[in-house]
């Protein structure tokens, strides 16, 4: 089943508003065998959504469009699918119950733009939304199959997973697509191309690689496809447990797992508390540790020691060292986790200093010079990170590798 996207809106277009929904959609068609095959997004209007929609139809079987559906502005995908299919309009009663139903639960009336909602292509099977007022619509002609739903994300994911998907999967029976991801952090997609390449080069014919990368992370995703299910599977585990045994030191997880995550079961199996104490990432670390819910058990909080002075006053970082060796500085950091441990009373901390930009620089010390130290108050390792001048980046990328630091150290602890 090939399968073209198509979202609507002007806001889209300018950028006010990302498209999650597509991305969304595309996982879970992935996930039923299904290919992708487009995406595009078009300006709110009938004819720009009519010219799109005949365009895609030679390259796919199924297109779904989301957004523009609703009764404070015109129903301009309804108005434009009922052109492309020469279609006239037939009043629906039972959406107007759902949509008198619905309005009574608020305490309120429907207006004379919800009747006007319920007027639909005659062609069109109705799709039941419980999350909203309007209907998605299903039109299966000439072998080809188009559905509309509203924009709004939690009403397009719940006629997705109740009413799109089953059907899609009935009407298109299709091939298994498996998927097993690795993650990995620590080095680049080219390096890790180059330890695994004999592993790429001989992979089976049904399975692929793809490298995905991100700050400071690398996903590996092994795809296979075929019509034995448990075949596949068992390539996959075969082809995963090749790569696992290749890059053990920079292997942290499988799937969905976060670095996060997967800390906080190293912490909870050694019965550790961890704090931070952070200057240039701004409580970014903590953020990100606090995500992971009952973080609680294992993690006490942290000291955003931002100046000089809260360096001194509450991590008991020496003025001698601040003066010598300068706020970003190995020494710094290694007395920031010393201050920390006494301060928040834990078994293990991680702080860090750095310019983080997009100024303040010096020859010594360029923008993107950070120090990271992770350590117990037998132990304290250090870590020196050379990046860029992009703030944002440079807060984020920081923060995964001292995530990284910290999972290395309690393995090796």
């Amino acid at each position: 089943m090939k399968v073209q996207l198509l979202t609507i809106g002007d806001e889209l277009l300018i950028g006010q508003i990302v498209d999650t929904n597509s991305a969304w959609m595309a996982r879970q068609l992935n996930a039923i065998g299904a290919q992708v095959v487009g995406k595009e997004t078009v300006a709110d209007t009938a004819g720009e959504i009519v010219a799109e929609r005949q365009r895609g139809v030679g390259k796919a079987d199924v297109g779904l469009v989301t957004g523009w559906l609703g009764t404070i502005r015109d129903d301009v995908t309804k108005k434009a699918l009922a052109d492309f299919y020469e279609e006239g309009f037939v009043f629906s009663q039972e959406t107007f119950d759902h949509i008198t139903r619905f309005m009574t639960r608020l305490g309120r009336e429907p207006s004379d733009s919800h009747r006007t909602q319920c007027f639909m292509p005659q062609n069109a099977a109705l799709l039941h939304n419980r999350m909203g007022t309007a209907p998605g619509m299903w039109f299966d002609e000439k072998g080809k199959v188009v559905v509309s739903m509203p924009g709004v994300p939690y009403e397009m994911e719940y006629l997705m997973e109740v009413e799109v998907l089953p059907r899609l999967q009935k009407r298109f029976p299709g091939s298994p697509i498996i998927h097993h991801t690795i993650l990995t952090a620590g080095e680049g997609e080219s390096r890790i191309a180059e330890r695994i390449s004999e592993i790429e080069d001989n992979l089976p014919n049904e399975v692929k690689l793809a490298y995905l990368p991100g700050l400071g992370q690398v996903r590996l995703r092994l795809t296979a496809r075929g019509e034995n299910e448990g075949h596949l599977r068992r390539l996959l585990d075969q082809e995963a447990r090749k790569i696992q045994e290749t890059l053990p030191d920079i292997i942290y997880g499988q799937g969905e797992e976060t670095l996060e995550q997967v800390i906080g079961v190293l912490l909870q199996q050694r019965n550790w508390l961890l704090s931070t104490a952070e200057s240039c990432t701004g409580g970014y670390l903590a953020h990100r540790i606090t995500t992971i819910a009952g973080s609680s058990a294992y993690y006490k909080g942290s000291v955003v020691a931002y100046s000089n002075e809260l360096k001194t006053k509450l991590l008991e970082v020496s003025k001698e060292t601040l003066d010598e060796f300068g706020a970003v500085s190995e020494e710094t950091v290694r007395e920031m986790v010393a201050g920390a441990l006494k301060l928040l009373g834990t078994d293990v901390a991680v702080t860090i200093s750095g310019i983080a930009g997009p100024d303040g620089g010096t020859p010594e010390k360029p923008v993107g010079t950070i120090w990271v130290a992770v350590g117990t108050k037998e132990n304290v390792q250090t870590y020196h990170l050379q990046l860029g001048k992009d703030r944002l980046k440079n807060i984020q990328y920081t923060a995964i590798a001292a995530l990284n630091f910290l999972r290395k150290f309690l393995l090796e602890e």
